[in-house]
């Protein structure tokens, strides 16, 4: 069963779902302790202008070609060696966890990869299901696993290795958006946005099994909500028909403009 982009979504105090996972209640932060800069990292990622085709609500120079990414097959280099940090966001489907294991699995240099939900998933005993309702302990819980992604980044990076983390980071939730982010990781922080339609991200969830699993009315409205992304100047990689290596040669194409123009949000 499919449902519009926007379906309605459950209360603001309930649960809601990421990428494995559960879209977080909109409680307020209070403020963290500030992250130091990322070593090496360069400004955020606009495409080059010309090229990308229109999407209504998009500017054109947020957006991927249709036509694909200009590497060759198989390639996953264009990055080069810089030292890169590098956050994936996108809807519970999109692939984001594939796409960024690809992509750190065969740059040319030492890059790791962190999921979020992983990170959390670590609290076994005591662990706060996000399907039982978003909580106090639910949104502890949330803010520890993104503090320990943040500083397991941090280490990386001040050791050379490059980070791509990923997450389900929405525009209308403030404990869930790049703010809370960038304070972990660092200002160089990299955020690409992978948005897939409707009709993809409800056949990739129908493949999932236990607690990643969510009913087709939590992947509408979640799909919903992250096209807020839409004009906000982040890039938005539409991998509908992309395969994971077709993704990953889109990710780096992304990237790699940035180092060459590195814009600021």
């Amino acid at each position: 069963m499919q449902h519009a982009v926007g379906a309605p979504l459950p209360p603001p105090h309930g649960p809601g779902q990421g990428s494995s996972g559960w879209a977080h209640g909109a409680r307020h932060p209070g403020p963290p302790p500030p992250a130091p800069p990322v070593p090496g990292a360069t400004g955020h990622v606009p495409l080059a202008p010309g090229g990308p085709v229109p999407i209504a609500g998009q500017p054109p120079s947020a957006q991927v070609p249709a036509t694909g990414p200009a590497s060759s097959p198989g390639e996953t280099g264009t990055t080069g060696t810089a030292t890169l940090a590098v956050l994936l966001i996108g809807p519970a489907g999109a692939g984001k966890t594939t796409v960024a294991r690809h992509w750190a699995t065969n740059r040319p240099v030492p890059t790791a990869h962190i999921s979020l939900d992983d990170v959390r998933e670590w609290v076994c005993s005591g662990f706060a299901d996000p399907q039982s309702g978003w909580t106090d302990n639910s949104e502890a819980q949330y803010r520890l696993a993104r503090r320990t992604c943040g500083f397991a980044a941090r280490n990386f990076l001040a050791n050379g290795i490059s980070c791509i983390l990923d997450d389900a980071v929405f525009p209308d939730r403030p404990v869930v958006g790049l703010g809370g982010w960038k304070r972990h990781v660092g200002p160089g922080l990299l955020p690409v946005v992978l948005l897939p339609g409707l009709d993809i991200v409800l056949e990739r969830n129908s493949e999932r099994t236990g607690n990643r699993r969510l009913s087709d009315e939590e992947v509408a409205g979640i799909h919903g909500r992250m096209a807020g992304w839409y004009g906000s100047g982040l890039p938005i990689i539409d991998n509908s028909t992309y395969d994971v290596e077709t993704t990953a040669r889109a990710l780096d194409d992304v990237l790699a403009r940035a180092i060459a123009s590195p814009p600021s949000w």
